[in-house]
This record gives C-alpha cells, structure tokens and sequence, in this order.
C-alpha cells in the first residue's frame, strides 16, 4: 500500500519539498492512516504537519473522546494539532439545512480559516478508492454538474493552497489492513453502521456487488474519474473561447450575456457555459443548485417569449430580455440605485451603471456627431444646469425629428433594453425637467441646430 499511494503522489505531483500540509483527521481509519502515513514518508522532505479536528458535538461525549484521542495521538507523534468544538445541530436548525450538509459547511470553514492562519499549502483528506466509487454512484443517480461527474478531484484550488487526496488510490480494505500493521487503534463512529444515509446504503449494498465482480473495481473508477477530468479540461477551454464572444459585460457581481449567439454553441457547451457562469458569480456552489436548475436555465433561454426572470440560490437572478440575459444578485430590501445629480462643469460623470457621461464646453459647433451617444446644447436655449437621473414612472420626452412626445417606457421597449438595466439608465433633462436625452438610445427636439453661436455644451456617453 505504502508504495502504491508514494506513485500515486508522485504521478499527480501532489506534494512538493518545503509544503506545510495540514490533515483533516476526524481518529477514524482512513485520516489517522492518512496522518501516520505523512508523518513517515513525508516529513523528511521539510515538510511541516499540522493535524486539524472538528468536534461536531453530534454525539455527546463520543464526540469530545474523539477530539481527546486525536490531540493523544498528535502529542505522540509531535505533530502540531488545531481543533474545534461546534455544535453543528444548532447551526443546521439555523440555517435550515441536513446535518451532513452543515458539517461539511462548518468542517471546510475550519479548515480554510487554519490554512490562512498557518500559510498552509495543502489540505490533506483521507478519502480512498471506495469513496470515490461510492461518489460517482451517488451523482450520476441523483444528477449532478459538469466535472462532478468525475467524482472527487485528486487535486483541487482551496483557500490559499489546494485540497490533495493521496488515498484515492487504494480501497478502505487496505487501510485497514495499514492501521492493522502498525498497531494503530482509529474511533469508530457507529452511524456509519447505518442505512439512514445514502452514503452507508451504497457502502453496504452496491459497493460489495461491483467487488464481487472485478476486486479492482476502484482501479477502474479512479481511471474514469481522471479521464473524465482531462476530457472536462479541454471542454471547458473550449466552452471559454465560446463563451468570451457571447459575453456582453462582466463584473463582479454581475454577468450579462448575449442569448442569440450563446444558443448557437452546441448544447454541451451551453451547459458548461451556465457552470462557468454560476462557478464565477457563486464563488462556491450551493448545495441547493441542481441540474434542475440549469436544465429550467436552458428552457427558458430557448423560450419563444422575449423577456422574464428565473429565482436561483443565495438570490441570484437571472433576467432575460429580449437578446440579453443577466445573471445579477437580488438588490437588497432598501438599496436603490436611483440617483440623481447636476452637469454644470467640465468634466467626466460616473453613473451608477458603470457607464459614464464626458461634458466639454466647444466655442465652435462640432464638426461631427457621435449619433445618439452625443448631445449638442446651446445654453441660450437651454435652461441650465442640467441633470443627469434614473427614469420616473410617466416620463415622456420629444423626440427629434417628430412631432408631439413619447413615453420613456415605450422607447426602452422599442430599443430592446434590458429589464434591469431600464431603471439604473440615465435621463438628461434640464431644470425646468425636460427631458434633452436618452444617451445611447434618443435625442430630443432640444439639441441645438443653429451653427453659428459662440459657445455650446458638449455631452459624451460612454458605456
């Protein structure tokens, strides 16, 4: 076993010389096999060990034995150790959430707050070879996204540093028979005895059939899993390239995209898109997100209707209108994005937006025109100053070239505008609050004609 996970590190260039690792060990089989195994074969590279226990608090004085029994084991050893004591029903109650999904919530936050407090590089877990059978199982019958399909990565971003799984290679047979072999003596949680979780139902009843007929079988998982995984990394290169000529605006919060030229990728590729999409807003995935909503995603994209609005987790909202669709978070009760501000100097003007608004005194009419993204004031026609907000329910303007006004709302319809962006798009007007412009969109009868005045204002849109 020992020289079967020392080629498995190698092969995946897992550990380097000089790594401070950290080793989540709950004292059962698989971490405190994992722990021993480290400390013998890998501190003679420099490398520093740090074990870290998280004591749920689900099982009473069990729980706290097992925290006793890994410090126990570290002091042996001289092993640096960290631990905590949450109670994890009570913040599942909180947040209204499973029990196993609030630990892993409360056991990851543990170990990324110790890998910033130690500078750690790796984050060492003990899953093996049955895990990962047991894992893609578990995600290909209840659906899951992209690369998880692959099971758990062998090597993966985390915190500061990166998450390694060196057992991967080996069966939960074959630490035993380690822990055997050097007298170790793991805890042992009795629930894993039970069927009340999917896991432990697979474990006992699927696991020992797909042995009974090949041994090997983790070999052969742990094959599909890394080819899976090279298959998804060139996928989602492509899915990049595609998806950075669909992409209409990116920021941190938001995304916008374009639904015409998004539709045309091939269908496989649209999925990867929506994940690289979610990956990038979410930061980390929410456990709630499913195919399902990736599945409704593409339906409602694919829609004949030109506009609506999709609810996800953690309040992300995804608005289409018509060949635009944004993935935005839900604005906070309170937080608006109504402004409303005065132009009387040169200068450029920031929106709220992102966009913003140049304005130049010129002493000769300009020679050219910027079409709709320019506006020509004359200041004796003009009452000045003028101001720059966000639209007002019954605004109406006149539009150049035309006889009597529109409504606001009717030119944002006309022009395609996107729903969310309709109420953060600014509105020229001036003090007597006509409205002069719709930057980027309309001009009103109010932009100066006569050319032969000493002096005009000369506002700019730039998104």
């Amino acid at each position: 076993m020992i020289e079967v996970v020392k080629q498995f590190i190698k092969k995946h260039n897992l550990i380097s010389d000089n790594s401070t690792i950290l080793v989540g060990v709950s004292g059962g089989p698989d971490s405190l096999a994992l722990l021993h195994f480290l400390y013998h074969c890998q501190m003679g590279k420099n490398n520093r060990l740090i074990a870290v226990h998280v004591d749920h608090m689900f099982r009473g004085r069990q729980s706290e034995e097992d925290l006793l029994y890994v410090k126990s084991f570290c002091e042996k050893y001289q092993i640096e150790f960290e631990a905590t004591q949450i109670d994890v029903t009570m913040y599942k109650n909180e947040k209204g959430i499973s029990s196993q999904v609030a630990a892993r919530e409360i056991r990851y936050d543990f170990y990324d707050e110790m890998m910033k407090k130690h500078n750690g590089d790796l984050l060492a877990l003990g899953h093996h070879g049955d895990d990962q059978i047991e894992t893609i199982l578990m995600r290909l019958v209840r659906g899951s996204k992209g690369i998880g399909y692959a099971g758990m990565q062998i090597k993966r971003p985390f915190s500061c540093g990166f998450i390694i799984r060196p057992f991967l290679s080996i069966t939960k047979d074959a630490i035993e028979e380690y822990c055997t072999l050097h007298n170790l003596h793991p805890r042992r949680d009795p629930s894993n005895d039970k069927d009340d979780y999917t896991r432990n139902r697979f474990r006992h009843h699927i696991l020992p059939f797909l042995k009974g007929e090949n041994p090997s079988v983790h070999e052969r998982f742990l094959q599909f899993s890394e080819m899976m995984t090279e298959d998804n990394q060139v996928l989602d290169e492509l899915t990049r390239e595609k998806m950075n000529k669909v992409m209409k605006r990116k920021r941190d919060r938001e995304v916008e995209i374009m639904v015409n030229p998004f539709l045309s990728m091939p269908k496989s590729l649209q999925r990867r898109g929506i994940q690289l999409i979610l990956n990038y807003l979410y930061k980390e995935l929410p456990p709630s997100l499913s195919t399902v909503h990736i599945d409704n995603l593409l339906s409602f994209l694919a829609s004949k209707h030109p506009s609506g609005e999709l609810h996800f987790p953690n309040d992300l909202r995804i608005v289409r209108s018509y060949d635009s669709c944004t993935f935005t978070y839900t604005y906070l009760e309170g937080e608006k994005n109504l402004y409303r501000f005065r132009i009387d100097e040169p200068g450029f003007y920031k929106l709220n937006n992102g966009s913003e608004i140049k304005s130049q005194v010129l002493e000769n009419y300009p020679e050219k025109s910027n079409g709709n993204y320019s506006f020509i004031i004359d200041p004796d026609t003009v009452k000045l100053p003028v101001y720059v907000r966000t639209r007002k329910s019954g605004d109406k303007m006149k539009l150049k070239g035309m006889n009597g006004s529109k409504k606001v709302k009717d030119i944002f319809i006309d022009q395609k505008v996107p729903l969310q962006q309709r109420d953060v798009w600014p509105v020229v007007e001036d003090s007597k609050g006509d409205i002069l412009w719709l930057p980027g969109l309309k001009k009103s009868s109010f932009e100066a004609e006569c050319k032969t005045k000493s002096r005009y204002i000369v506002l700019e849109y730039k998104q």
